[in-house]
């Protein structure tokens, strides 16, 4: 059955880095698109950043200059430097397919919390 598995995560001071990484296992289609969102206090699932099969990457404003993201095959990493208090939420990795026929899956999420 295809799955995002999902490592990293944690509390952080702010200021201070975090690596979140994900791996899809089981999978029968192709990905196109692989990224993480984030649902923070207010509960809307926000997109952070993600990165196509050819390395385009979109990223929130407020990730630009502080986090990266890197892709390899089936598995995507998110680096976050610079963390900030508002960073804090549960963050969750997903996988978009190239067939329209597909279902896109998501992890079971990972809480990241920045304190002042």
């Amino acid at each position: 059955q295809a799955r995002l598995v999902e490592s990293g995560g944690g509390s952080v001071q702010a200021g201070g880095s975090l690596t979140l990484s994900c791996a899809a296992h089981g999978t029968t289609f192709s990905i196109a698109s692989l990224g993480w969102y984030r649902q923070g206090p207010r509960n809307v699932r926000e997109l952070v950043a993600t990165v196509t099969t050819f390395g385009a990457v979109r990223m929130a404003d407020s990730a630009k200059g502080r986090f990266s993201i890197y892709r390899a095959g089936d598995a995507v990493t998110l680096q976050m430097n610079d963390v900030r208090p508002e960073d804090t939420a549960v963050y969750y990795c997903n996988a978009k397919p190239e067939s329209t026929s597909q279902l896109e899956l998501w992890g079971q999420g990972t809480q990241v919390t920045v304190s002042s």
